[in-house]
C-alpha cells in the first residue's frame, strides 16, 4: 500500500513512488519528510495573513495549536480538509511521524490502532482532493501546514505535515494549506504517537 510522503533532501530508505533531491524512486511508500537540514530556532509569525479563511484548532496531548486556513490559494483542498474537520475525522489520530526540528506529520485513522502501526502513513479518509492546488503564495516556511501525498499532489487526502523550518525545495510540489497561528511550541513538543483529542473549527 503506498504511504503518503514529503520528499527527503537525500534519499529515503522506505518510500515507494517517492521521488527524493536525487530523482529516485524508493522502497514501500512511507510518508516522509524534509530530513537531512539544520533546523532553526525560528518561531511562525502569529498575525493572521491577508486572505486567511476558517481556523482550526487541534487539540493534543501536549496542548492545543491553530491552524488558519488559505482558501483563496487552495479552495478545493480546504474545502476537503475543513469536512474532515466537521466529521470529527481527526478525532483520537495519533502522530505517525516526526523528524526532529523539522516536521510533524499526522491525519491517518490507521494510527488509531497500535497493533497497525507498520501501517501507519498509508491511510487516508478514502477520497482524495482530486486537484493540485500549488500556489506560488503559500510557501514551506515555519509553521506551514501542507498536504502528504505519495507522489502526485492530486492524490493528497487527509495527511497533514506542519513545518518547523523553512523549506523552499518543496514549494514546487506540495499545497500549503494553511499555518500555525497559534501553539508552535505545542508542535514543537510533539512526538510520535502522541494523540489528538479533537479537531474543531473555531467559532464554530
Amino acid at each position: 500500500m503506498r504511504r503518503w510522503m514529503i520528499a527527503m533532501a537525500v534519499v529515503v530508505t522506505g518510500a515507494a513512488g517517492l521521488v527524493t533531491a536525487q530523482g529516485q524512486g524508493q522502497g514501500a511508500g512511507r510518508a516522509t519528510a524534509p530530513g537531512q537540514q539544520k533546523a532553526t530556532p525560528a518561531a511562525a509569525d502569529a498575525r493572521p495573513s491577508p486572505g486567511a479563511g476558517q481556523v482550526i484548532v487541534f487539540e493534543t496531548v501536549k496542548g492545543t495549536f491553530e491552524i488558519e486556513t488559505y482558501p483563496n490559494e487552495a479552495p478545493k483542498s480546504v474545502d476537503h480538509i475543513l469536512t474532515l474537520v466537521r466529521r470529527n475525522f481527526y478525532n483520537g489520530l495519533r502522530v505517525h511521524r516526526v523528524v526532529k526540528g523539522q516536521l510533524v506529520q499526522f491525519g491517518d485513522p490507521l494510527t488509531r490502532d497500535m497493533s497497525k502501526r507498520d501501517r501507519w502513513g498509508s491511510g487516508g479518509s478514502g477520497k482524495a482532493i482530486g486537484v493540485a492546488e500549488v500556489n506560488p503564495k503559500r510557501k514551506h516556511l515555519v509553521g506551514s501546514v501542507a498536504l502528504a501525498h505519495a507522489g502526485d499532489p492530486r492524490m493528497a487526502d487527509s495527511q497533514l505535515y506542519v513545518m518547523l523550518i523553512p523549506q523552499p525545495k518543496y514549494d514546487k510540489n506540495y499545497t500549503v494549506i494553511g499555518r500555525v497561528i497559534a501553539g508552535m511550541d505545542v508542535i514543537q513538543k510533539l512526538q510520535e504517537t502522541d494523540v489528538i483529542r479533537r479537531a474543531t473549527l473555531k467559532g464554530s
